[in-house]
Formats: structure tokens, sequence, C-alpha cells
């Protein structure tokens, strides 16, 4: 257990409450539907350690249940499994939110058999979830495939459940989702996540997230002049505990079968995170490498900032370190660039031709932004779009689907063998499906 857990247990033991953040403007009525009951909700399944032997998972009650537990079996094909289940006890974190009070409970799993298929339930005795099934990781480079969301923000219950849904009905054997920042739109309201959770509902009971916070992630806290990460952000996600310190909860790595994912946070402490960032690059024993972050190194919507201070201090390792896939967010529309190097600007640099990096930025919500940038492959506005990504051995494919599962973009990356990456286009000049009306704000 990482220090900064082990804080949190102790916490738990002494009957200190954590705070959240509070908005002076009270819940509407219609809000009412969020708060917890004694039924284990908002249940979600991440990592902090291997795939392939670990799994941990969080959920949340109301304050009357003071003790919860995790039972899991490796799972069979009818209801005998349940007699085999064996117990482990949950951390309880009380929580205070502009809903009232209710408790976030987190598990993990330790020494699971890899690429094997379990059951699990939650609750505290009397009062369980259902069943859910999740299945460990190989240890070897298998190929799978996982799907991406950028930001859901606004609207979540109403239009982005729609794509997750669709992007579900589209891999529903995809090992795990990632989020690339500002889930929701507001970070200390409930109902924000309430509805993120929602949207998703079982799904997330059996296919993990990763996720990054993006700038809504970040608010004024009550009495405060400095941003501060949404707390409910580490209750309700469980990631590896491997980040510089002080970013446990927002900067990390995890291998899966082969790959590499790496996420960063990018709205706070830069510097810190590039001195790491390199030592994670340089002692990657992996094929492929794909890093996640909020804020888009190449901005493609109208009067973005271009974020060059991120450019200039991640581009040069993503270029050093060969990797191949950047998934970002932010700028509510859609672009996707071919290969791409470095280019300062300010010395009068060249583009760096042996790089072999793509960068994508996407949005999954129905919050919308024109177009303002060039240089891409392949762009678009008043889409919401989730993106399936599958990795089999020396081959990455690319797909960039809609809200009712049409192909927008896609590619291949092919891997050879000291050279850079072949980028193989799907779609010729002019095929890529056109964009629906936008909802612009």
């Amino acid at each position: 257990m990482s220090e900064r857990r082990r804080q949190i247990v102790i916490t738990v033991i002494t009957g200190t409450c954590l705070a959240i953040a509070v908005y002076a403007t009270q819940p509407k009525p219609s809000d009412a539907v969020h708060r917890a009951t004694v039924l284990p909700d908002r249940i979600i399944l991440s990592w902090t350690q291997d795939p392939a032997t670990t799994q941990a998972v969080t959920w949340r009650t109301n304050t009357s249940v003071r003790q919860s537990f995790a039972q899991i079996a490796v799972a069979e094909d009818g209801p005998e499994f349940e007699q085999h289940a064996t117990q482990v006890s949950a951390t309880v974190v009380p929580i205070v939110s502009d809903l009232g009070k209710y408790h976030y409970h987190s598990a993990e799993f330790t020494g699971l058999t890899p690429k094997t298929t379990y059951a699990y339930r939650l609750g505290d005795g009397e009062n369980w979830s259902a069943w859910n099934n999740f299945r460990t990781a190989s240890t070897k480079a298998e190929p799978f495939s996982f799907v991406y969301f950028g930001d859901a923000q606004k609207q979540i219950r109403s239009h982005w459940s729609r794509l997750l849904r669709t992007a579900y009905s589209s891999a529903p054997h995809a090992r795990f989702f990632m989020h690339g920042g500002d889930l929701i739109d507001r970070q200390g309201r409930d109902s924000n996540w309430g509805e993120w959770h929602e949207a998703a509902g079982w799904v997330n009971a059996v296919i993990p997230s990763l996720a990054v916070p993006g700038n809504h992630e970040y608010e004024h806290g009550v009495g405060r002049t400095i941003k501060q990460l949404s707390a409910f952000w580490q209750p309700q996600f469980q990631f590896p505990q491997n980040g510089p310190p002080g970013l446990e909860d927002t900067t990390y790595w995890l291998d899966y079968q082969g790959v590499r994912f790496i996420a960063l946070n990018s709205n706070e402490r830069i510097e810190e995170q590039t001195v790491w960032l390199e030592k994670v690059l340089e002692d990657n024993p992996h094929q492929w490498t794909i890093v996640m972050h909020h804020h888009p190194l190449y901005s493609v919507s109208v009067n973005s900032d271009n974020n060059a201070h991120l450019r200039k201090a991640w581009q040069p390792l993503y270029d050093k370190y060969g990797v191949d896939l950047v998934l970002q967010g932010h700028d509510h529309c859609y672009g996707r660039t071919n290969l791409r190097g470095y280019q300062d600007k300010s010395s009068g640099g060249g583009t760096v031709v042996s790089a072999g990096t793509v960068y994508v930025v996407s949005v999954s919500g129905p919050k919308m932004r024109r177009l303002g940038q060039d240089g891409f492959a392949s762009s678009a506005e008043g889409i919401q779009l989730f993106q399936l990504i599958t990795i089999d051995h020396d081959y990455l494919k690319y797909e960039s689907r809609t809200a009712v599962g049409r192909l927008h973009d896609a590619f291949t990356l092919r891997k050879r063998e000291g050279q850079t990456n072949e980028l193989i286009e799907s779609f010729a000049p002019g095929e890529r499906t056109a964009a629906e009306p936008a909802n612009f704000d």
C-alpha cells in the first residue's frame, strides 16, 4: 500500500473526514437522484499494480455502511462459483459533498492468475452488488483493444451516455477505457460525477478505466485562491502510485501486454513530470508506447493557445524515445496528425523527420468548438467521437467512430526494424465522413 493510501486509512481510523469543495449555489432538487444508499453504486474498476495479477475497484454507499468487503472467485459457466469465493476487507473513506455525507470504498484483489476471468461482488455482508466479471491480462505481448474518450464534460447523461454505449457495443471485448480529462464540468458538484457514473453504469464495473485530469477537474476550492484537484478524484480512481511525489494520482505508467501506457497531468508541475517522463521512457522494455494527457501539443480548435510550453517540454522526449501515439483532448473538436516531430521555431530548427509519433485530439461529449488550425491529416467539428485502438504485434490499428458507430477516420501504424513507423492511411483523400451540424457554445 502506498504512503498516500496508508494516510487515507489512518484518516478513516481516526474519524477525520475528508472535505470536498462545496459550491455556494445549492443543489437542484433533481440532484437528489445522485444521493447514496446502502447498496454499492458508482462501481469502477482500475489498477494500481500489474493488470495480469491484480485488480482494484472502488464504490460508494451512504454512511450507514461502516464496514465493507469485496468477494471474488474464478468465474464459471453456472452459479456454483459463489461457493468458492474468497473475501477481502475494503478501505472506507468518509466524504462530504454538496449532496451530503457518504462513504467511498476501495479494495484490491491480488495474487490473481493471468488470462483468467473472475467474478466479484461488493457489499457490507448483507447488502451486495450484482456479481460482475473481469478478465486479467496476459503476461505476454498478446493482441488487445482499448477505447479512448476525449472530453465528456457537459450534458453527460443526455448525450455522452449515447456515445459511450455505442463504443461498448462496437467493442464489447475492449480491455479498458481511457479518459483524457474533463470528464465533468464542475469538479465539486456531486451531480456532475453522478451523471458520469450513471452514463457508463455497469460497464465501468466490467471494463477497467484509466484517466487523467483536465482543467475542469481543477477549480478553486472554497476559501482558496489556488486551483486544486477535485476531491472526488482520488477516492473513486485507484491508479498506479509510481508518479512524481505529489502527483501520484494523476501521473503514472502502466504496462499492458507489450505496451507501456503513460498518463501525464498537463495542468501543473510540468518540469517535474518531464524529468520523471524521461526515466519512464528510457526504462521502457516494450515495443509500443502510448501517452495520454489533456492539453494538446498541437491544437486544432480556433483561438487555442497551442500549448507551446508542453510541446517544448515533452515532444523532444517523444521523438527521442519513439512514442507511437499521443491521445489528447481539451479543444472540443477532432484533429489527427501524420507522423510529426518537434519543431522549435524560436531557434529556427526544422521538423525532426525521423520522428514517428501520431497526435490525436478528440472530443466525446456534446460541447463543440470550431476548427481553427490546419496541418492535420484528418479534422472535424461538430462530431462526438470515440477511438478504438487495437495492438497486434507489429501493428497498431486506429479507428475513430461517431456516436452512431460510423467510421470517421482510420489508419494503421506498422513497426519497422531500425526505422520509424510506417503510417498506412485507411481513407483516400476526400473519403472521410462529413461533419454533422455542430452545437457550438
